[in-house]
């Protein structure tokens, strides 16, 4: 059976410094464990570093963060130090200990009891970087299924991990391309030049331009994406970048676009709206429709439609919306006494 030693708070037993192993302060944050551990546990992963010495270093890397980002573990620690907190601490009589990878230490404190129990350093990693334990590790990295979350925040290149390599890839680049209603009538190719840039491994790049070609289907509607995977800059360990272009109306001289159809104002004076009108509107073919109101009393707020000359449905091109005709009816600023009697009297 293991000796017990007196509990003396002021006496540090010998051991290893966790702190030194980390590289970091005793007043080390959680947040300044994790970056230590990250940096330090991949540098010296036994599946990349082959180093001799190398995977000790590892095992002892784990162990210090598995006690200092341990609450308890690291308050008894820092009270007693590695063989103190793996010994029983002094605080009372020694319950058990299991050696070998798996350690487990048991120890009494006025009544208070505390189990230590290491873990297996890759166990460690696998939990700190979202995989599923030993699953996979034999290997290399390959195994490391869920790796996910971890990658972004790393920006690790693991081409230098060996294995499967699960590269981060930058935001997708957006960008806007206008299309005028004659285009989104029939549809058309349009053609978008980018610059990218081709970084090399030691930091220099060029530049090269590449044409894009966007084949706009008839009546798509404002803000249909475009996705063109992969076209950004390249840079090494890196995935690049998506560049998304989304489909924007062109403003129109004479049109507003209201989904499949197009509306259009009609400016007419108030004798017009009241005795009658015959007009042309344009459409986007080119063509003209006569719009007969000639037996209309046109009031405000009021609309014609002219049917089938909008846009495609985009899932039925050959069906089309119509034309919205609004008014915009002009009233004089005055009238003279001769021309109020008159319209009273018409009116009447």
């Amino acid at each position: 059976m293991l000796q017990t030693k007196p509990f003396q708070s002021e006496v540090m037993t010998m051991g290893k410094d966790y702190y030194a192993i980390l590289g970091v302060s005793k007043t080390a944050s959680d947040a300044d464990l994790k970056k230590a551990y990250r940096k330090l546990a991949l540098k010296y992963h036994p599946d990349k570093n082959q180093a001799l010495g190398a995977e000790e270093k590892f095992k002892a890397i784990g162990e210090a963060y598995e006690v200092l980002s341990d609450e308890k573990k690291r308050r008894i620690y820092d009270q007693v130090g590695e063989e103190g907190l793996k010994n029983g601490g002094g605080g009372g009589p020694q319950m058990s200990r299991r050696g070998g990878d798996g350690h487990t230490t048991t120890f009494g404190n006025g009544g208070q009891s505390f189990r230590y129990t290491s873990s297996d350093p890759k166990d460690i990693f696998a939990s700190f970087f979202g995989g599923s334990g030993m699953g996979g590790f034999g290997g290399g990295f390959g195994g490391l299924g869920g790796f996910g979350g971890g990658v972004q925040d790393m920006d690790v290149d693991y081409n230098q991990l060996g294995g499967t390599k699960q590269r981060h890839q930058d935001p997708p680049i957006m960008q806007d391309v206008l299309v005028s209603l004659e285009n989104l009538l029939e549809g058309c190719e349009k053609k978008m030049k980018i610059t990218r840039k081709i970084y090399k491994e030691d930091g220099s790049h060029t530049t090269e331009e590449k044409i894009l070609k966007i084949t706009v289907k008839p009546g798509w509607k404002e803000g249909t994406k475009i996705t063109f995977t992969e076209e950004g800059d390249r840079i090494p360990g890196k995935v690049p970048a998506d560049i998304i272009f989304v489909v924007k109306d062109k403003p129109h001289a004479v049109f507003k676009r209201d989904g499949v159809n197009l509306k259009y104002t009609h400016t007419l004076p108030l004798k017009d709206a009241l005795c009658g009108a015959v007009f042309t509107v344009l459409t986007l073919k080119g063509t003209k429709v006569k719009v007969d109101c000639s037996r209309d009393v046109l009031k405000p707020n009021m609309t014609k439609r002219l049917q089938g000359y909008g846009l495609p449905f985009s899932k039925s091109p050959k069906m089309k919306g119509d034309i919205i005709v609004e008014f915009n009816i002009i009233f004089p600023e005055t009238l003279s006494d001769s021309s109020r009697k008159t319209l009273r009297a018409a009116l009447s």
